[in-house]
């Protein structure tokens, strides 16, 4: 181990003294410090904003995890909403608490989540890229049998949505904006790249988990169904015009949306797109499509239907800045900036969008105070919590219990922020052999150093450094990987290195 947990350990009591703890499950504020200090990669770099938003969110996440006569879940919601299934669980977001949860030193946490939503949850309630998550989890943690117990499950899972969501056998899904989890979405309902992108992912994972088993069967059945959805999204929902992923409405001779929103960014999560494709990134970067100061709005800004409302629904995808979809999209680009060279869009880009993803961790209280806070949705330009500011005033300025009661959104657990810092800025990628790979997307000349110690990759401790002169850390200067406290790689610069475990 290289850095110490206590040097960390001023973060957590700094955010129970500024938390006003309304709700509680099996971790309290008082027992804060104990679980992330025995759980959490540790990581330290040159950016107080980031660094200190990498350890609130893990402070927020462990809110969530909660003990149930069903095993651990993980919630999103603090308070219990009246639209969530058992034990206050929601499924739409459960992916993202995979990719964040995956690196939890403690694997049990997720491993009973995965049973739970199989089990005794609903998984179709909303989207939900279910197989992918628990392969994600899986291949952090080492513990395929468990992916290979759950393989009929994430079979049955599959096919009852093709069941339910697919018009045609061998055609797209079909899903409502609000099932997506995006109400008031301005490409509406139909054949959206959410779904079909979930469900080529879940293809894809249970075809390699079905190999694993030794299913070979089932695993050329699915690698047919991943092929068949990869084809037909770039048929039917992408726009040559447009050079993005659309929605597609339902029926005949139907139009493809006239808008682009980040969800076409949704195929690059899941590595369906190929490279000319690459275009669709421009639209990241320019004010004019998503780009703002407080994260990428969700539709584009040209688009004249483009709205930031503080009337009608507290929950609108028709412009706002949501954390969700700013996973997606950042889980999209590193993807994309693993796969192949192109020049549309880069490292710097990453980094860039990341960091205001970190700086808009923030709420200014009635006194003038700002303190860390993570919430439903915020203005992409001012950075208020726009979901918060409706619900505070929503019944003559009190809370609406029929809307979840006192602050339904504080701490809000929908979207991943560690994960993006962990195999996206160090580059940790987790894979299905047992090499273990880094790819860093820190442009050089950034920073002179980081470190992300004490990860539990497949039961081994990895630490990955970046010390540009060797002062920092004492371990040798430039870039270096260790796998239980001995060197397996390095190099002089931030570049992509490969060790076997």
């Amino acid at each position: 181990m290289i850095l110490q947990p206590e040097f960390f350990r001023a973060y957590i009591e700094q955010f129970n003294a500024d938390d006003e703890e309304h709700y509680a499950n099996a971790f309290p504020n008082a027992d804060a410090w104990d679980f992330l200090r025995d759980n959490i990669p540790l990581f330290t770099c040159p950016d107080p904003v980031l660094e200190r938003t990498y350890y609130f969110r893990w402070w927020t996440y462990r809110k969530h995890l909660k003990q149930t006569p069903d095993g651990w879940v993980v919630t999103e919601f603090l308070p219990d909403v009246p639209w969530a299934g058992v034990h206050n669980t929601i499924c739409c977001p459960a992916g993202h608490h995979f990719y964040e949860g995956r690196w939890l030193r403690d694997g049990r946490y997720l491993a009973e989540t995965a049973r739970f939503w199989f089990r005794s949850g609903n998984p179709r309630l909303y989207s939900f890229w279910a197989a992918d998550a628990v392969l994600t989890w899986a291949r952090v943690s080492g513990d395929m049998a468990l992916a290979v117990e759950l393989l009929p499950d994430l079979v049955a899972n599959w096919e009852a949505w093709g069941r339910t969501h697919r018009p045609e056998s061998d055609g797209l899904f079909v899903q409502s904006a609000d099932r997506d989890g995006m109400e008031m979405s301005l490409s509406g309902d139909g054949f959206r790249p959410t779904i079909n992108s979930y469900q080529y992912g879940d293809a894809k994972a249970i075809a390699e988990i079905a190999r694993y088993a030794g299913d070979t069967a089932a695993a050329e059945r699915f690698e047919a169904e991943a092929r068949t959805l990869k084809a037909l999204v770039r048929e039917r929902l992408w726009d040559p015009d447009a050079r993005f992923f659309k929605t597609r409405p339902e029926g005949p001779g139907s139009s493809l949306a006239s808008v682009r929103e980040l969800a076409g960014y949704v195929p690059w999560t899941f590595n369906l797109p190929d490279a000319d494709c690459d275009d669709a990134w421009r639209q990241l970067t320019d004010p004019e499509g998503f780009a703002a100061p407080f994260g990428p709005a969700f539709a584009e800004q040209r688009c004249p239907q483009f709205q930031l409302n503080y009337s009608g629904h507290e929950c609108q995808w028709n412009g706002p800045s949501w954390p969700f979809a700013t996973s997606q999209t950042l889980t999209a680009l590193a993807n994309l900036l693993n796969s192949h060279g192109q020049d549309v869009i880069g490292k710097a880009d990453y980094f860039d969008i990341l960091r205001r993803y970190a700086a808009s961790h923030t709420r200014t209280r009635e006194d003038g105070t700002v303190v860390p806070w993570i919430d439903e949705n915020l203005h992409p330009h001012t950075g208020d919590w726009i979901s918060r500011t409706r619900l505070k005033t929503c019944v003559n300025g009190t809370w609406s219990p029929e809307k979840g009661g006192v602050e339904r959104g504080k701490d809000y657990n929908h979207s991943t922020f560690c994960d993006l810092v962990i195999s996206g800025l160090v580059g940790l990628r987790p894979g299905a052999d047992d090499t273990l790979v880094v790819n860093p997307l820190l442009p050089e000349n950034t920073w002179d150093w980081f470190c992300l110690d004490r990860v539990n990759y497949r039961g081994q401790d990895v630490t990955v450094l970046w010390d540009r002169d060797g002062s920092r850390f004492g371990r040798g200067k430039g870039f270096r990987m260790f796998v239980n406290g001995r060197l397996g790689a390095r190099a002089d610069s931030l570049v992509r290195m490969e060790h076997p475990l």
